[in-house]
């Protein structure tokens, strides 16, 4: 009896030892994991604009937020020479000025990731203005930058001509997602939805063209012009325009065809924007081979003719001239029409204004928000300022930019307050801002973070205490020496039982 009595506990000591094991393994597995970040993602977007081509370079976590990255900026490189829109005659010629940044950008993204990294160009309203005047040149230029990305490391995702309303769209979503008005953490340090905050407007200046976007006070009365954006899993209903034209250097070009169209001779064009004593040779093909410019040309129109443009710097007829650039009688008074026939909600709440709106006002020592005063007065003294003095007054000093800052100013005044209606109440609500933290305020963010929409999240990595074949191994051991346990009490259960029912055996004496 003792012999089968040591076999049942030592089996019951087992069962139990292994039923607590697995538990133990079991717990100690599913609470000791280790979430480990996928790490980063990149992307890269290329803003081929009309006057110069920027590379920026964005990261962010492999796992998303609401199915869109929280993403910032790494890296910006501005690509030497003149927008890709230029290069309509030798589009092979675009390889080299690339090369630079793009060696860069190399440097910047692990290597073991570039091949996962997707780039994106897009074009604006430079490309849009070439695909008009000629579909094929601009076609060609297209082919070019695709054929050099196919050479490269990265995946590359196309080079498109992006719409008006696109760029003022992912220009919008750039400054809001910059301010923090889709997204903010909260005190766990999560990324939570910002309750009840107000989006800002965005106002963008190009060298082609301009846009302002905002969402307005009905988005259902101006259904036509709305577009929906939807991101972090909440719908936004934008109002955006694009003009066409009213760029800085496209809306220059047509002021430089207005004043030659009122000069007798094109021998010296006084030009009242320019600074005094400022003379310049300019071809007519310069300013008057644009698209824009088309129905300003002189019958006597020879491309390489040079005209003599002498800078005046007169405030009050640069500003003259500059009215004539916007058509406001299109419009016959009608409030929600500011100018050239566009029907435009009124313009609400704060307003970011960026890239060409910045840098005029920059050079006007002027920043973030000011009075409307403020800037009419720096307008008129800096427009009366002869080249010479100039020169020491901007902080960075270029001929084709300074020479140009007069019009800007003037040119920023009628857009925003003849064109948009902003007026001394409201114009310190506009904030001109070139960047928020290290990150530029440019549609590039807002095309990257919309195009994260299509990215597909990476799920996050477990790093458990014990490989899974150790685990498992454990567990089948442990499970299986369970069930021997088992089925060995099983059977000596059986078999005391068994032995319980036989009855003794009787000793039967015989007589002898």
């Amino acid at each position: 009896r003792m012999l089968t009595r040591t076999p049942s506990v030592v089996a019951q000591v087992f069962l139990l030892l292994s039923i607590v094991l697995v538990i133990a393994i079991a717990v100690i597995q599913i609470n000791q994991q280790q979430i480990l970040s996928p790490g980063l993602k990149y992307g890269i977007v290329l803003d081929a604009g009309s006057s110069r081509t920027t590379v920026y370079v964005y990261e962010w976590p492999a796992e998303k937020e609401n199915n869109t990255g929280v993403v910032s900026q790494t890296f910006k490189c501005n690509v030497k020479g003149p927008g890709i829109s230029s290069y309509e005659s030798s589009p092979g010629a675009l390889a080299k000025p690339l090369d630079d940044c793009l060696n860069k950008v190399k440097e910047r993204i692990p290597v073991h990731l570039h091949k996962n990294t997707s780039v994106y160009l897009g074009a604006t309203a430079g490309m849009r203005l070439l695909r008009l005047q000629n579909e094929s040149a601009a076609n060609e230029v297209l082919a070019s930058i695709h054929s050099y990305f196919r050479a490269q490391p990265f995946e590359f995702r196309g080079a498109q001509i992006i719409t008006g309303p696109e760029e003022g769209v992912y220009g919008w979503i750039t400054a809001n997602y910059l301010m923090g008005n889709f997204l903010e953490r909260n005190l766990w340090r999560t990324w939570v939805h910002p309750y009840r905050k107000e989006t800002m407007g965005a106002l963008d200046l190009g060298g082609a063209s301009t846009q302002i976007s905002f969402i307005p006070e009905d988005p259902e009365e101006h259904f036509n012009s709305t577009l929906q954006v939807k991101l972090y899993g909440y719908n936004y209903n934008v109002y955006t325009h694009s003009y066409q034209c009213y760029g800085r250097d496209e809306a220059e070009k047509r002021l430089l065809a207005l004043l030659l169209q009122k000069s007798n001779t094109s021998a010296s064009v006084d030009n009242p924007c320019y600074p005094q004593n400022y003379n310049t040779a300019l071809t007519m093909k310069y300013f008057l081979g644009s698209l824009c410019t088309q129905s300003l040309r002189p019958a006597n129109y020879y491309p390489n003719q040079l005209v003599n443009f002498h800078g005046t710097g007169d405030p009050g007829l640069c500003q003259e001239m500059v009215s004539l650039l916007f058509n406001f009688t299109a419009c016959r008074d009608r409030e929600d029409c500011p100018f050239n026939g566009i029907h435009q909600p009124k313009a609400k709440g704060n307003f970011v204004a960026f890239s060409g709106f910045y840098y005029t006002i920059n050079a006007l020592n002027l920043s973030g928000h000011f009075a409307l005063h403020d800037f009419n007065s720096s307008m008129w003294f800096f427009c009366s300022q002869s080249w010479a003095q100039l020169q020491f007054m901007l902080p960075k000093f270029e001929e084709i930019y300074a020479r140009s800052y007069c019009f800007s100013a003037n040119f920023i005044y009628y857009l925003l307050v003849h064109g948009y209606n902003f007026n001394a109440e409201t114009w310190p609500q506009i904030h001109f801002q070139k960047e928020v933290g290290n990150s530029s305020i440019a549609w590039s963010l807002g095309y990257m973070l919309s195009l994260t929409n299509m990215i597909p999240a990476e799920g996050k990595l477990i790093q458990l205490p014990l490989k899974p074949s150790l685990f498992a191994g454990l567990l089948i051991f442990l499970t299986v020496t369970a069930l021997l346990c088992l089925l060995f009490l099983v059977y000596l259960c059986i078999v005391s039982h068994h032995r319980k029912n036989v009855p003794p055996a009787e000793h039967v004496f015989i007589p002898e």
